[in-house]
């Protein structure tokens, strides 16, 4: 009965702190958080500074240098965001995501993910329990973030880095089962409530990898922006086609059928990315799982373009390499989703209003 009573006890105790350990909680929340994060400080200094590059503004440089800097920083509080952190938890997963993004290297964004998750739980536990909160709470949060950033953020970057190497090297092997593979794993993941966006990047997907990977996701935002024109409109078409295709969860969930169109656009596009147009992905690589939104994808490849033209990898940008954007990322994916999609309708395997969103 004490053990019980016991156990109830501290159940009760993890609730009333807000500590919930769950798949949704650890593996949507946070690592969707975490993408926003990195959206917020590597990608946009990234865009910023590469505009400032082309443009010759030296201010731009800088101000996308200032961004790209405080890459750890943001995704930790952006995780901490998402757990329901208290203030002072929260100010602290600033040292933390420093730590863990500088020593977890090529592999930074999965050790700030596990890093500022298990700090940010054990500052919650001791968050508001001692008269002096203000020193007791910062501490744990810095103490527990800094002792497992310098213990196993290194070993989390190294294993992270050799899987999306893995990937990355396969996909050179073999560009056109990889591509497919990619394009299609990625797109769902976009689609999903999960982030692919931060999956790339705690990958460090880029190359050919990274262009399937865009290949997909555009597959995904486009596909389903155009095959439900009919029912959305404009309002449908831009809030799937550059905001989320995770928008028509709840109609895949009614019907899963609606997925297949999207999805096999993606089996056809992604091996054509690396196959036919060798499209790469050599800017962040959290791009690589953004698609067509905001156009991030877009610009994560053009800026990986003008990376390599400055180190000499890449003579020049030319006419065939914004071919191959415009197809694989636009077109492509509009024409064949359509034709995919319409014998589906003829059959009754799409009906009327299974695509309709309510925006």
């Amino acid at each position: 009965m004490a053990e019980e009573t016991s156990r109830r006890t501290f159940f009760t105790f993890l609730r009333d702190k807000d500590i919930v350990f769950s798949a949704k909680r650890y593996g949507i929340d946070a690592l969707g958080a975490m993408a926003q994060g990195l959206f917020a400080s590597l990608l946009i200094g990234t865009i910023i500074g590469t505009l400032g590059e082309q443009l010759g503004v030296q201010l731009l440089i800088d101000i996308g240098g200032y961004a790209k800097a405080a890459t750890g920083p943001a995704m930790a509080v952006s995780i901490g965001f998402a757990l329901h952190c208290p203030a002072l938890v929260l100010f602290s997963l600033v040292a933390v995501g420093g730590a863990a993004n500088s020593l977890g290297g090529a592999g930074g964004p999965l050790a700030v993910l596990i890093v500022s998750i298990i700090a940010a739980e054990c500052g919650k536990l001791v968050s508001k329990e001692t008269k002096i909160d203000i020193i007791v709470t910062p501490c744990v949060t810095i103490g527990v973030g800094a002792l497992l950033s310098m213990w196993c953020a290194p070993a989390i970057g190294a294993a992270a880095s050799s899987v999306g190497g893995a990937i990355m090297w396969a996909t050179e092997l073999q560009p056109f089962f990889m591509g497919i593979l990619v394009a299609v794993i990625v797109g769902l993941a976009l689609t999903l409530p999960i982030s692919s966006a931060a999956i790339c990047a705690a990958l460090g997907l880029t190359g050919l990898a990274g262009g399937a990977a865009v290949a997909g996701c555009c597959a995904q935002m486009v596909g389903f922006a155009v095959m439900s024109f009919r029912e959305n409109r404009w309002g449908g078409l831009f809030a799937q086609g550059i905001g989320t295709s995770m928008l028509q969860m709840g109609n895949i969930m009614k019907n899963p059928r609606i997925w297949i169109p999207p999805t096999l656009a993606s089996v056809i596009t992604g091996p054509l990315a690396t196959c036919l147009f060798r499209m790469e992905m050599n800017g962040a690589a959290v791009a690589s799982g953004m698609g067509t939104c905001g156009l991030v994808g877009q610009i994560g490849v053009y800026t990986g373009w003008v990376s390599d033209v400055s180190q000499g990898l890449k003579p020049g940008i030319t006419p065939m390499d914004w071919v191959g954007m415009l197809l694989i990322c636009f077109v492509l994916p509009a024409v064949l989703t359509l034709l995919i999609a319409w014998p589906m309708r003829r059959i009754g395997w799409i009906k009327e209003g299974d695509l309709k969103l309510e925006l």
